[in-house]
């Protein structure tokens, strides 16, 4: 049995991902926050980080390389905290029609959802938006009505895990997922400004 790293957050560095300002993001709660692409470390750590920017094919096929799918299992079976960003919440679903090669892309499956491309004739959805809030979050207390910055053109369409919170961009989508102990924000919370740095004190403080 592995022994938990308490007040470790780790920064899973697969190949993908806004590295530099997710560090300094979760380094403002005053935790030991970790970049790492060590796979005792990432299965270990309190919470871990899934960061995700680009192709969720490329994602994917870094990630199966740094042997992500044992550690999302490990941490997973072992109810331990798990913040995916992005396309870092995108790889959670179990597939995605962003194809390469076009064959439709398989994701880590913790949720059985399908990520599709958003019907908006305008994509990427990019810019700062408002959320709404699932009733019970954790993770969006006190932030009803601020702002946090998007940038995709795939995400998910109907409600995932315990706790949902929407956005609209010619459709309703996932905006943030809180399951457990695993959560997930589409937007970027580390350049989302003060807002973006209360939703993860918010969410360390639920560890």
């Amino acid at each position: 049995q592995l022994k938990v790293r308490f007040n470790l957050i780790a920064i899973f560095d697969y190949g993908s991902g806004n590295l530099r300002s997710a560090l300094k993001a979760f380094q403002h709660t005053g935790k030991k926050v970790v970049v790492t692409n060590e796979v005792e470390v990432a299965k270990t750590a309190q919470a871990l980080v899934i960061p995700g920017v680009g192709a969720f094919s490329a994602c994917m096929s870094s990630l199966y390389k740094n042997q992500a799918r044992e550690i999302i299992d490990h941490r997973v079976s072992n109810q331990l905290p798990i913040f995916g960003i992005c396309v870092g919440l995108q790889v959670l679903f179990s597939e995605s029609e962003e194809k390469s090669e076009s064959k439709t892309e398989m994701g880590l499956s913790i949720w059985p959802n399908k990520v599709v491309k958003l019907s908006n004739p305008i994509l990427p959805h990019m810019g700062w938006n408002t959320v709404e809030a699932g009733d019970g979050t954790k993770l969006l207390k006190g932030l009803n009505g601020e702002k946090f910055y998007f940038v995709h053109s795939y995400a998910v369409v109907e409600a995932a895990g315990e706790i949902s919170s929407w956005r609209d961009y010619g459709q309703r989508f996932l905006a943030a997922i809180e399951d457990g102990p695993v959560v997930a924000t589409q937007f970027h919370p580390e350049k989302s400004g003060s807002a973006g740095l209360k939703l993860i004190s918010n969410w360390v403080d639920s560890l």
